[in-house]
């Protein structure tokens, strides 16, 4: 049986998409089990994704090695329900009638694998609470 066709859709929005953003959509894809459309983007995205990031993921066993940062566009806001900005200040175009979460995160560029662990927890438990406030069981 199939999973049902997502019905409301999640933006993760960091500056560099490259740490918080990419974290907090990998979460919510691997917890969703596709019951929820997800993008992130960057207001100025990174040329890669943060590797201490990388390696803190693949440590609770979600892989994001061939993730890519994506520039923030109007349209990627304009086509999400809830868009979660993680530190990009006003740079995050508004629309009415979109629900917004700001989650102040510490950034982790620049970080060791030490220091993204406890933002990779608080990203995880956060994912987990949007999911229950969603209604969306959640896959693991």
């Amino acid at each position: 049986m199939s999973a049902p066709a997502p019905h409301v859709s999640v933006l993760f929005v960091c500056v560099h998409n490259a740490g918080r953003s990419q974290m907090g959509a990998a979460f919510l894809t691997y917890l969703a089990d596709g019951q929820v459309e997800v993008r992130s983007a960057g207001s100025a995205p990174a040329n890669t994704v943060n590797p201490a990031v990388v390696e803190a993921m693949k440590e609770v066993g979600i892989d994001i090695s061939a993730q890519q940062p994506k520039i923030l566009t109007t349209e990627a806001v304009q086509a999400s329900d809830v868009v979660i900005t993680m530190g990009c200040g006003d740079t995050c175009p508004v629309f009415p009638g979109k629900r917004y979460l700001d989650w102040q995160l510490d950034d982790p560029a620049g970080q060791g694998v030490d220091a993204v662990r406890p933002i990779r927890d608080q990203i995880e438990q956060r994912v987990r609470g949007l999911l229950a406030e969603l209604g969306i069981p959640s896959a693991a």
